[in-house]
């Protein structure tokens, strides 16, 4: 059963961000939208390489009011450790959390039951904590985090102009469409 359109359910994790072990709770999730990005394991191959990437989209995303959440079932101490071992790891600015527990993989239908670890998950919430967009990718294939903005910007256009929907391949300032009964067919 798909999660986009359901809010997040009530949670209380340990992160570690900015030099600081800080805890995150569904609320922080609210208020603004958000990017839950899951990884299987900290100390691995292709999960640095998507939390650098992740980093480099990092101001432009809190430019459109975004805020970044990474999270892996590593303990908020490993995600530290790695913090201060990795050159790509130790440029993270959001929040690393900690999901030892797997609450948070399985509230978002992530966990590897026969593995133990998160799948590469990425779900972007709206202001409200309701998913908008998800996306999940077979182990060995890293994302690209360019791709959320585009998506971002949609979602965001939609939910300040009812009404009108984004067509496949809309870029900010695009032309969007109005359902009705006008259109069926004729696109």
């Amino acid at each position: 059963m798909s999660l986009v359109g359901k809010q997040i359910e009530e949670f209380k994790a340990q992160a570690y961000q900015n030099g600081k072990f800080i805890d995150v709770t569904d609320a922080d999730l609210k208020g603004h939208w958000s990017v839950v990005m899951f990884y299987p394991a900290d100390f691995s191959f292709v999960c640095p390489t998507e939390l650098e990437d992740l980093q480099d989209q990092y101001e432009t995303l809190q430019s459109l009011g975004v805020e970044v959440y990474s999270v892996s079932e590593d303990t908020h101490f490993v995600h530290k450790a790695w913090h201060d071992e990795s050159d790509a790891v130790g440029k993270l600015k959001y929040a690393m959390i900690g999901d030892p527990s797997h609450q948070l993989a399985k509230m978002f239908d992530v966990f590897d039951e026969e593995q133990g670890l998160a799948q590469r998950g990425t779900f972007i919430l709206d202001k409200n904590g309701i998913v908008q967009s998800l996306e999940i990718n077979a182990d060995g294939i890293g994302r690209n985090a360019s791709e959320y903005i585009d998506r971002i910007k949609a979602g965001q256009y939609v939910e300040s102009h009812p009404g009108e929907v984004c067509p496949a391949k809309w870029k900010e300032g695009s032309e969007t469409l109005t359902p009705g009964l006008d259109l069926v067919g004729k696109i």
